[in-house]
């Protein structure tokens, strides 16, 4: 180290460390007369530690060539005599060398002429940080006021949080509508999503603001209750916080503002249950459950199949509905999907459809009138559950053992046969000796099949999971008008199809196509139509798409505001305001004028009375959505607007953030 020259050796910047570890000297790394110093410390620190010559004896000299905000470290004391800003490293302090690619080698000399310089940052300026050693010697640099809080309060804080809501918002807007562009967003394990729902989006998004976690909690909370509005909810929301916020640059109070958006609101979901149509449906007249699930696709990728995939989710959810009590259960109705073939292929199965195949390839490939045993027990010997040792020491006694085993496989395959089973669906595996007996006995099996899948076939069957053979009964089977395997393509995948089922209550949407990420989207968007056809069973009041029941509610609730004598009208006209962003980012999003074709809708739905009047999309040549046949369900519209004024109300009412100071 003496040998080193009077110039600067090397600099090294270092801000990616565990905050926990406070600054024990790492490395040092010489290579060709060049020296590093390694140090680790708290993660927002940008400190540059710098190997010098011992030579430089003068702090004017520090001063001049690093800057006034710097201290130096030596391990001779005599060095930094006269030096204010200095610390005496121990003469015999172990240090570990590393060379470049990690190889690491131990060097315990002296270290006689290490001087590193320190140069001061706005952390440690005030005295956050000092160096210390440990009893063997090693320095180590300690940050003081790790607890130190951040804070920010009144109208900068209202602010920062309106700005944050703002940025998740812009982000989903390109989304909206039936033009709305995709996301493309990558895992950190590889996995790529391809989508425009909203929710997905947002949730598959890495978001560390609290108030941007808000937001998806949002988009969450729309998906879970309605299922459909995810992108149009967080776009409403933002465009309150924008509007709030220049009502906040006006100096009127936050909490103002959030009553009169609760007004606001009030009126709107009164105003949408005015406007709204009920339409009567019957089992043999589902149009216009088709026509509304029509319009939840027209936004997706798979707009161009959405008239046959509605039909599919309309006709499935009608299968698992109870129409008197207008429930609907949707665990009932399995999405499965299978690469390979095109979207027009997918397909309802009144049945269940399962991704095995028969346990041996000689089994029959089809069965007709199956009656089906359900198992959740292995086909195996049973195991005690005692610690125990045999001891086989002659043949006989491995002959008996071996006859033994054979018989329990025997006895389970026969008491299979003996209820009548023609078929034994297992969640366990069973060894080559059983499936070689249940082929010899010709009673075809499936194995490994999952325990909702058991539940499903139990369910469609009219079956009854059997837990233990022996408590196997006929009134426990299970019983399908057919069972086959069908396979796919030139691969070698199969499928067992259950059909015909004692209970068509279970369906199975069963879905083709090019590649995982259209397969993974359409199951999305069928999940989307699913949930629109079962709010309408519901619900059956309907209002128009096309951002029509918007405009309309914005006309309602500008006209309501001149009721308002107090500070409240201005939030109310903010509130009518801020409805217009979806109407606007419609037409945005297909390519139209925003400005003058919401001027034009607005001006049409004075003039004529006439609140279906919407942003024409899809370049029809008619603004209006009854003729287009473009629905929303009322309770879906009404959901958006209550859950995206209750956020933006939370979010006013935050007028100080207190957060952990990073290090």
């Amino acid at each position: 180290m003496a040998s080193m020259s009077n110039a600067l050796i090397r600099s090294w910047d270092f801000t990616h460390f565990s905050p926990l570890v406070a600054g024990i000297f790492h490395t040092v790394a010489r290579l060709g007369g060049l020296g590093h110093v390694a140090v680790k410390f708290g993660k927002a620190f940008r400190l540059k530690f710098t190997v010098i010559s011992t030579s430089l004896k003068k702090e004017s000299e520090a001063i001049n060539k690093f800057g006034a905000d710097s201290f130096l470290v030596s391990s001779n004391p005599a060095q930094l005599k006269g030096i204010t800003r200095a610390e005496v490293l121990p003469a015999k302090t172990n240090l570990f060398f590393t060379l470049p690619f990690s190889k690491q080698i131990q060097y315990s000399d002296p270290v006689q002429d290490l001087i590193v310089l320190i140069p001061i940052t706005e952390h440690n300026k005030e005295g956050n940080m000092a160096l210390a050693f440990d009893e063997f010697g090693r320095p180590f640099i300690i940050l003081k006021e790790q607890e130190h809080k951040t804070r920010l309060r009144g109208l900068d804080a209202q602010k920062a949080n309106i700005s944050a809501g703002k940025a998740v918002a812009r982000i989903l807007r390109t989304s909206l509508g039936p033009k709305g562009m995709d996301k493309m967003l990558q895992s950190p394990d590889g996995d790529v999503t391809i989508t425009n729902d909203g929710a997905t989006i947002l949730e598959q998004m890495d978001v560390d603001n609290q108030i941007a976690k808000l937001m998806v909690e949002l988009s969450r909370s729309q998906d879970y209750e309605i299922g459909d509005g995810t992108t149009g909810v967080v776009v409403m929301a933002g465009a309150l916080l924008e509007q709030a916020e220049k009502l906040l640059e006006r100096g009127i109070h936050p909490i103002r503002i959030a009553e009169g958006y609760e007004m606001a609101s009030r009126i709107s979901f009164e105003h949408l249950e005015r406007i709204a149509h009920k339409f009567e449906f019957e089992a043999t007249n589902i149009e216009p459950l088709i026509q509304t699930c029509m319009t939840t696709l027209s936004s997706k990728i798979v707009n161009r199949c959405k008239r046959s995939l509605a039909e599919i989710a309309v006709k499935a959810v009608l299968a698992v509905a109870d129409l008197e009590r207008k429930d609907v259960n949707l665990d009932l109705v399995k999405v499965e999907g299978k690469v390979g073939g095109k979207l027009e292929d997918t397909e309802l199965i009144y049945g269940i459809v399962v991704d095995k195949d028969m346990s041996h390839p000689q089994m029959p490939k089809q069965i007709e009138d199956a009656k089906i045993a359900i198992l959740t027990c292995p086909f195996e010997p049973p195991k005690p559950k005692t610690k125990h040792k045999v001891d086989i020491d002659t043949v006989d006694k491995f002959q008996t053992l071996r006859q033994q085993e054979q018989q329990y496989f025997d006895d389970m395959v026969q008491k299979c046969k003996d209820v009548g089973a023609t078929l034994v669906i297992c969640q366990w595996g069973f060894d080559d000796e059983a499936n070689h007996l249940l082929m010899h006995r010709n009673l075809p099996a499936v194995r490994w099949v999952g325990g909702v899948e058991l539940e499903l076939i139990a369910i469609a069957t009219g079956g009854r999971i059997v837990p233990r053979f022996q408590e196997l009964t006929p009134e426990k089977l299970g019983r399908a008008g057919l069972v086959r395997e069908k396979s796919f393509g030139t691969t070698k995948d199969r499928m067992i199809y259950i059909e015909h089922c004692a209970n068509s209550r279970a369906v199975t949407i069963f879905i083709r196509g090019g590649n995982k990420m259209i397969i993974e989207e359409t199951k999305r968007s069928v999940h989307d139509a699913l949930c629109v056809a079962r709010n309408l069973i519901r619900n059956k009041s309907i209002v128009y798409g096309g951002g029509s029941a918007e405009i309309s509610c914005s006309l309602a609730a500008e006209a309501a505001a001149d009721k308002y004598p107090g500070v409240e009208q201005y939030a109310i006209r903010a509130f009518a305001d801020a409805l217009d962003a979806i109407p606007m980012a419609l037409a945005e999003n297909s390519g139209l004028q925003p400005i003058e074709t919401l001027s034009a809708v607005k001006s049409q739905q004075i003039k004529e009375n006439n609140p279906f009047c919407g942003i024409d999309c899809n370049d029809v040549g008619t603004n209006d959505m009854c003729e287009q046949n473009v629905f929303e369900s009322l309770i879906g519209k009404q959901q958006q607007i209550l859950l995206a004024t209750q956020v933006v109300k939370m979010i006013l009412k935050i007028d100080d953030v207190i957060a952990p100071s990073e290090y």
